[in-house]
């Protein structure tokens, strides 16, 4: 790799395309580090806000009107209010309550976590409500019929059904939800933008380093995108829903 990485050093020297991050180790391991921390950030808020939205789509058919007063006023409070608000009031808010003798129990990572993924949860659990209500009555009913419970008819028939209707909206909704992981850099997460804006400073290449990470996130975003327009034709059954 060294022969790589040395072209990358005679390409800054000729062109000045000051690519650092491949020619300079210290740049390389941040930006590295950074890259990794994205694509964590991402599968855990993913992973998250996907059970969220199932756990909540269950619970907006509760016949107990408490638990769906709760689900209802939680998709109101983040969806109609900014991400990087609620970032700032789990970080600075709840935060600040949250402390220690030796300072925060709750680390910026995990306030980053929490927040990114009630936001992508709350618009998940709209996705998947609209998914169930397209589930034809008739195969509830047929479900009953055979002596299924509430919960087992939820898991084993219309759930399946409704996540194959949801697939396209979730697919749109876990894009953003990636995109918006940018918004960690507030809070000072070691993630992707984070370290670059490092980088520019130190290196004085902030043209050279938005190109790198416009490319960076095109092809994270993209790998998603493939993976769930797949995940979306394995999943095909036709007559239901994609």
């Amino acid at each position: 790799m060294q022969v790589v990485w040395d072209w990358f050093r005679w390409l800054y020297q000729t062109t000045g395309i000051n690519l650092t991050i491949f020619y300079d180790p210290f740049d390389r391991a941040r930006f590295a580090s950074g890259f990794w921390m994205t694509v964590e950030l991402s599968v855990i808020c993913i992973v998250l806000s996907v059970l969220i939205g199932i756990v909540g789509a269950w619970i907006q058919g509760s016949r107990h009107r408490a638990l769906r007063t709760i689900v209802y006023w939680y998709i109101q409070a983040f969806r109609n209010t900014p991400p990087l608000v609620q970032l700032y009031f789990f970080y600075f808010g709840v935060g600040a309550v949250l402390r220690g003798v030796t300072g925060p129990l709750v680390t910026n990572v995990a306030w980053a976590i929490v927040s990114l993924s009630f936001f992508a949860g709350a618009f998940n659990v709209e996705i998947f409500r609209s998914g169930i209500e397209a589930v034809p009555r008739t195969t509830i009913e047929a479900a009953e019929s055979l002596g299924f419970s509430r919960l087992q008819t939820y898991l084993r028939i219309v759930f399946p059904l409704a996540f194959r209707i949801s697939l396209p909206a979730l697919n749109n909704n876990l894009v953003n939800l990636v995109k918006t992981t940018t918004l960690a850099y507030a809070i000072a997460v070691p993630e992707m933008l984070y370290v670059s804006s490092q980088i520019w400073s130190d290196e004085l290449n902030v043209p050279v380093m938005m190109n790198v990470l416009l490319i960076a996130y095109f092809l994270l975003v993209g790998i998603l995108v493939w993976g769930m327009h797949r995940w979306e034709r394995a999943l095909r059954v036709p007559g239901i829903g994609i």
